[in-house]
């Protein structure tokens, strides 16, 4: 387990513990119906960053402009006015583009970490945020393993930013804006289930053309959002480090590993400090009067 890795599930686990979580960190959601989600065949991804543009006109976001803003020139990552970015890889195939955005993990980190539900796996699959639940503590930040919440800092009245995988377009019976918006048909929406035996077909009936393997299947326990690929993917930039485990079961496994008195002792310890502090100001006051 890496530095990076350890960090993350050490704040899930810690947050989760803190906030009195643990019948929340017990469970695994159980949906009512397979989960919704995308499957991206990076073969057929031509850079052209229809997706960012949809996205933002979608969600009232700042829109880009990929014929002058020369985005394919450098790696970037999804920021609070970009949910969702494409990136250009060197590989041993040559060029591949890459759509990022949030995974929309099975199991979320970021929503068993979150202390107070602002963070939800809903049972149609998205993850979503619910600002009126939101303290600001940033802990589904620390636990997301792929990097994806984001923050607005320099706002007077901070939210969590991502994408939601369109979720009132969802309910309102849409697909994503994304995957309307795609002219080379590299993003398919559809069940789990649907996009697992797609993304299996295309290997079996093109064996030279993909990767004997589906990104997302099982990282961290599955994702919604999986990728199809001619070249190992950490080519692409995805991270292969995260393990099959989903980052909750960790949390559970360390909740009952450590007795929740022990985590609950320093911030215990550190109230009946300040209180005896405080009482001992208020005596000391009373004798100079």
């Amino acid at each position: 387990m890496n530095r990076r890795k350890f960090f993350h599930l050490a704040g899930a686990a810690a947050t989760t513990a803190l906030a009195g979580s643990v019948v929340g960190a017990e469970e695994k959601h159980t949906p009512d119906k397979e989960f919704v989600g995308v499957l991206v065949d990076t073969t057929r991804c031509i850079g052209c960053r229809q997706c960012e543009v949809a996205c933002a006109e979608a969600h009232d976001l700042p829109v880009p402009d990929p014929a002058n803003d020369e985005g394919l020139d450098r790696q970037r990552e999804t920021t609070i006015d970009q949910w969702t970015v494409v990136n250009k890889h060197e590989t041993d195939a040559g060029e591949v583009f890459v759509k990022r955005q949030c995974m929309h993990c099975e199991q979320p980190a970021c929503a068993a970490a979150c202390p107070t539900n602002a963070m939800e796996k809903t049972k149609e699959g998205p993850v979503i945020w619910h600002g009126d639940k939101c303290m600001g503590c940033r802990y589904c930040m620390v636990a997301c393993p792929f990097e994806v919440p984001r923050f607005e800092y320099n706002s007077p009245n901070p939210r969590i930013r991502k994408c939601i995988q369109c979720f009132e377009r969802l309910e309102a019976g849409e697909e994503p804006a994304c995957v309307m918006a795609c002219p080379a048909d590299a993003l398919m929406f559809g069940t789990k289930k649907e996009l697992m035996q797609v993304a299996r077909a295309r290997i079996y009936n093109q064996p030279e053309d993909y990767v004997h393997r589906i990104y997302g299947e099982h990282e961290v326990g599955g994702t919604d959002w999986l990728y199809l690929s001619a070249v190992p993917f950490e080519q692409l930039g995805l991270p292969e480090n995260l393990g099959d485990i989903a980052y909750p079961d960790y949390t559970r496994e360390f909740l009952y590993g450590v007795p929740a008195v022990f985590m609950l002792m320093p911030p215990l310890l550190f109230g009946l400090h300040e209180l005896t502090a405080r009482s001992q100001k208020v005596s000391e006051a009373e004798e100079e009067r």
